[in-house]
């Protein structure tokens, strides 16, 4: 790259290692530097004005200059910056919070714990599955089925049930008692003619094959996102969770929702669980839980969990587990302002009426040369690129044609995201207009098209 002294991008390359990035690559491109933030726009150093068409990282819901939260962190900051909740202290924000959470859950829970991201929120999950069968007199019964392409997070545990090839190359992943099966993409992995509700049985089927395989008293949990985010923004196909819970409740495995994308309205629902009805023995949630304007997760547990949990480590003398912030005040106040303005505003039932703004916007392509499917529900969604739609033919991952077409859409204004080298993904703040979901939209058929023109002179189509 062009010497660039002593600039913001030069002391960037030097000092900074960034997440998700081809480092070595990244030596010579640099990075795109964000300076501010204006409801659902961001703007670069030079001024660019940019639709955040991924609400960030599917997080920033009410955009990036809500001032309310910003009042709400400052407003406890004065008030009290920082106090833990270990060894019988408490806070009143975490009371208001928790009671708050327990209150809208989509099933009956008793218990939160406090984290401060999605990965802690699922790592401590897993610890709570197994100290759960161990202090019920299971300890054999510790295994936990996640599912190929589903995320969960990045901590060595989390990362284990993420079911991603480079979230496991390298970093000696996954970890014993950790396994995954099917991925539940209809498009990409039915058989031929075989339909919705056909494949949901073929999962089911062997997932329950699965679990005799391994022996039921050694599978302890099944773990799933409503909606598969940084897999490919991958939906259930039809009474796909009705079959799973059904297994699971046959041999006594606990469901565990992760709720880290879908929660707080992304589906048009409070949960993702209430759209695709999944009955949750645990429910982990992050992201919009304070639209990310700082860092805060939550854990939920039946009574089922939670009285176990409580017995038990009155047995031990504590409750081995939890982190410095667990429950940071400031974190939790703004948390707390979020889920009011959710509420006042009615920003779920405004996810319902604009969502099909987005949803149908996107499906136009459908029939484009470059597209296999299109899919998504409320305000998230994915455009799936093929070579060969009828044949289900991916390009050739070195090409990276879905992060060439997100490279064109950033020049037309709209930040997003490629999933691999197959896919382009949507979640943009809740906020948002249908003029300007009409604008990303907009930006993908520009995108589409440039790919379109690049592959054909470069001889790939």
């Amino acid at each position: 790259m062009t010497d660039l002294g002593n600039s913001p991008a030069s002391r960037d390359i030097a000092y900074v290692m960034h997440p998700y990035t081809n480092l070595k690559k990244h030596k010579e491109t640099g990075p795109l530097i964000i300076e501010r933030g204006q409801g659902v726009h961001v703007y670069d150093d030079s001024g660019k004005e940019y639709i955040e068409a991924l609400a960030g990282l599917w997080c920033t819901s009410l955009g990036f200059n809500e001032e309310r939260l910003v009042n709400a962190a400052t407003e406890q900051l004065r008030k009290l910056p920082y106090y833990h909740i270990f060894a019988h202290k408490s806070t009143m924000p975490v009371i208001d919070l928790a009671e708050r959470l327990i209150n809208m859950a989509p099933v009956p829970m008793s218990k939160v714990f406090f984290a401060n991201s999605g990965s802690e929120a699922n790592d401590t999950v897993v610890k709570l599955v197994w100290y759960y069968h161990n202090a019920i007199g299971k300890p054999e019964k510790k295994k936990i089925l996640a599912r190929i392409k589903g995320y969960h997070g990045v901590t060595v545990a989390a990362a284990s049930m993420t079911g991603l090839p480079a979230n496991h190359a390298d970093f000696d992943l996954p970890i014993a008692n950790i396994m995954h099966v099917d991925c539940p993409h209809h498009w990409m992995f039915a058989e031929d003619g075989e339909s919705e509700v056909d494949f949901a049985t073929r999962l089911a089927a062997n997932l329950e094959k699965r679990i005799l395989e391994e022996g039921p008293e050694t599978v302890a949990a099944f773990i799933a996102e409503p909606i598969m985010g940084a897999g490919g923004v991958i939906l259930p196909p039809e009474t796909y969770f009705e079959k799973v819970q059904a297994v699971l409740k046959k041999y006594d495995v606990l469901m565990i929702a992760d709720e880290v994308i879908c929660g707080f309205g992304r589906t048009g629902n409070p949960w993702g669980s209430q759209t695709f009805n999944i009955q949750p023995d645990i429910l982990s949630c992050a992201k919009a839980l304070s639209s990310a304007y700082l860092p805060i997760s939550a854990v939920m547990v039946n009574d089922k969990v939670a009285d176990v949990v409580s017995d038990n480590s009155g047995k031990i003398g504590t409750f081995g587990h939890g982190y410095t912030y667990t429950g940071h005040p400031v974190s939790v106040a703004v948390a707390l302002e979020t889920l009011k303005i959710y509420e006042e505003r009615k920003i779920f039932d405004h996810v319902k009426a604009i969502a099909p703004r987005l949803q149908d916007g996107l499906r136009k392509y459908a029939g484009h040369p470059l597209v296999g499917e299109v899919r998504g529900t409320g305000l998230i969604a994915a455009v799936h690129l093929a070579k060969d739609k009828e044949k289900r033919e991916m390009f050739d991952p070195a090409l990276a044609v879905a992060p060439y077409v997100y490279g064109r859409m950033q020049e037309h204004g709209v930040i997003t995201r490629a999933i691999g080298t197959d896919a382009i993904a949507f979640s943009p703040p809740l906020i948002i207009t249908e003029a300007q979901l009409d604008k990303i939209v907009d930006a993908v058929g520009k995108g589409l098209d440039e790919t379109y023109a690049w592959l054909k002179s470069e001889g790939h189509m």
